[in-house]
């Protein structure tokens, strides 16, 4: 992870101190099952959590000094932990294995990144619906492979990203739900050393489930599944924020992001502001899909189990997680204070002389009886000509001087195809099935 691009609470679910304290809880809550089922004393647990009650600070630098002999986490965790608690300590890890506390841990850390994940999304889409309502009638051009092509409004362009995002947080919250199982199963998964009430026990400790059948690993279906998850989600986040950097662009200039007092866009050109915000997430959106592929590669491992998946989720899984934490805040706070330039939009929509205008046009031919490839041809001739002209010339002027138009329509039938309003005749019903009736206070 790159200090630039974290916040500090995601940061804190992949801290070495973190890891430790939820292998120690799993190694705890398992000797507590066990000392239950009679199979190891109960003066074993007792004393593991009477040790952890004093709060103590985790040696990380000690805990790496061992395994730089042990040459393995677990195991110098183990000692680490045995150094501290005495010879109770030997009644820890019974029956369990390595993947036994490495699965259950990430397990219970994604889940946890999932929750800030979540809540970063309620955060955007609280903002998007707000300023959605804001522009809900700011009449904005519609364009199809970047040319202009029917009005629409710029609250219907947040309102498309905010059902967009609400998609993905169900989308999460399902991943969340899958990839939070436990695995307590020892051994190749076959709990031929340990009770599968253990896995329950330990499972239900930490909020988890209990994996079906995990090998000696939890399936990496899971996790491919959730990482995917965060590489749609920076899909959405690269869309919204590249319509932001179309936006901005001088010719365009409808929308930009905003721009601080003091800040300064260019060491070159003072005059400059530049969409670096939104520049940046589109990058950042990029690594979090580039985490994708190597998460779906990890599915394939060999047999009951082998730890070709352990080096790519040490990256992974803080870093795509941490990214994306800071991409969903940045983009929140791109819509919050995004400045909008109605007056522009509706400059822009108005220096094409009414091209926007010809599909009702050529509908209406075609109900006056004029066949469609007529209606076309008619429409788009004159249509042609005004945008040779850069909009100099009249769409509707051109109409109402063509014979072969206006033996079909009246004057006052063409006049009426030009009416802005009837393009925006369904924005209410749209805003219904995306927010529901209630509206933001």
């Amino acid at each position: 992870m790159v200090p630039r691009y974290a916040r500090p609470d995601m940061v804190a679910i992949w801290t070495p101190e973190s890891r430790y304290r939820i292998w120690f809880e799993i190694e705890a809550h398992a000797t507590d099952a066990l000392a239950d089922l009679g199979v190891v004393p109960k003066s074993a647990a007792e004393a593991l959590w009477r040790w952890w009650a004093t709060d103590p600070t985790i040696d990380v630098e000690r805990i790496d000094a061992i395994e730089a002999v042990t040459k393995h986490d677990v195991i110098a965790f183990l000692t680490w932990v045995a150094e501290q608690v005495g010879d109770e300590a030997r009644f820890m890890h019974q029956g369990m294995t390595s993947s036994d506390v490495l699965d259950t841990c990430l397990a219970v850390q994604l889940a946890h990144a999932a929750d800030i994940l979540l809540s970063d999304l309620d955060q955007l889409l609280a903002v998007l619906k707000r300023r959605a309502y804001e522009h809900k009638l700011t009449p904005n051009i519609g364009r199809s492979h970047g040319i202009h092509a029917e009005p629409v409004t710029f609250g219907l362009k947040l309102a498309q990203a905010h059902a967009e995002f609400a998609r993905h947080r169900d989308r999460l919250a399902a991943a969340r739900t899958d990839v939070a199982t436990c695995a307590i199963s020892g051994a190749v998964g076959t709990f031929a050393n340990i009770d599968p009430r253990v896995e329950e026990h330990v499972a239900a400790k930490l909020g988890l489930t209990p994996e079906p059948v995990s090998t000696q690993v939890i399936p990496r279906d899971r996790h491919a599944m959730f990482f995917a998850t965060l590489g749609v989600i920076a899909g959405s986040i690269e869309r919204l924020a590249t319509e932001v950097r179309h936006l901005q662009r001088t010719e365009v200039l409808e929308a930009e992001e905003y721009f601080s007092p003091g800040q300064k866009g260019s060491s070159a050109m003072p005059h400059k502001r530049n969409p670096v915000l939104t520049e940046n997430l589109t990058g950042l959106a990029r690594m979090v899909r580039g985490y994708v592929t190597p998460a779906l590669e990890n599915v394939a491992l060999w047999h009951e189990r082998d730890i070709s998946h352990s080096s790519v989720e040490r990256y992974i899984g803080p870093d795509a997680t941490v990214t994306l934490d800071f991409a969903l805040a940045r983009l929140t706070g791109v819509v919050d204070k995004l400045l909008v330039y109605p007056d522009r939009m509706q400059r822009n929509m108005d220096r094409m002389g009414g091209l926007i205008h010809s599909q009702r046009v050529l509908l209406a031919l075609t109900q006056a009886g004029v066949n469609r490839e007529d209606s076309y041809r008619l429409v788009q001739r004159n249509a042609m000509r005004v945008w040779e002209s850069d909009g100099a010339l009249s769409l509707k002027d051109l109409l109402l001087a063509d014979p072969e138009v206006t033996a079909a329509l009246s004057a006052q039938e063409i006049e009426d195809k030009f009416d802005l309003g009837y393009h925006l005749k369904h924005v209410d019903t749209i805003f219904a099935r995306v927010f529901g009736s209630a509206e933001p206070a």
